[in-house]
C-alpha cells in the first residue's frame, strides 16, 4: 500500500497541481492585499469616504457585514479577471505556434493510384 501511495503522490501531475494549489494560495493573498490596502480604500474615497469593511446592518444581535461581501466581490472579479487575461495569453501564444507550423497532408501510394485513374478517366 505504501508503494503504491508513493506512486500516486510523486506522479507528475498531482506534483503541477500542488504547485499549482500554493502559487494559487499565494496569488490569492497578493490580490487580497491589492483590494484590502489599496482599491478598496480609493473607491471609499470615491463614494464619499466610506470604508467598506466597516458596512454592517445590525439585525437583533447578529452583526450583517455586506462590506466584507462588497470586498470579497471585488476579490472575486480581479482574481477572474486576471486569470481569464492569463489563459488569453497563453492560448494566443500556443494558437500562433500551431498555425506557423501546419502539416503537409500525407497522400498514400493508394490514394496517388487512386486519383491517377480518376483522372485518365475523366480526360476519356
Amino acid at each position: 500500500m505504501w508503494n503504491e501511495f508513493k506512486k500516486f503522490a510523486l506522479k507528475g501531475n498531482v506534483l503541477d497541481l500542488a504547485v499549482g494549489v500554493i502559487i494559487g494560495a499565494a496569488f490569492g493573498k497578493i490580490v487580497s492585499s491589492l483590494v484590502d490596502d489599496i482599491i478598496m480604500p480609493l473607491v471609499g474615497l470615491l463614494v464619499g469616504g466610506v470604508d467598506f469593511s466597516e458596512l454592517a446592518i445590525t439585525v437583533g444581535e447578529a452583526k450583517v457585514k455586506y462590506g466584507l461581501f462588497i470586498q470579497t466581490v471585488v476579490d472575486f472579479l480581479i482574481i477572474a479577471f486576471s486569470i481569464f487575461i492569463f489563459i488569453r495569453i497563453i492560448n494566443k501564444r500556443f494558437k500562433k505556434k500551431t498555425e506557423e507550423a501546419p502539416a503537409a497532408p500525407v497522400v498514400d501510394k493508394k490514394e496517388e493510384l487512386l486519383t491517377e485513374i480518376r483522372d485518365l478517366l475523366k480526360g476519356q
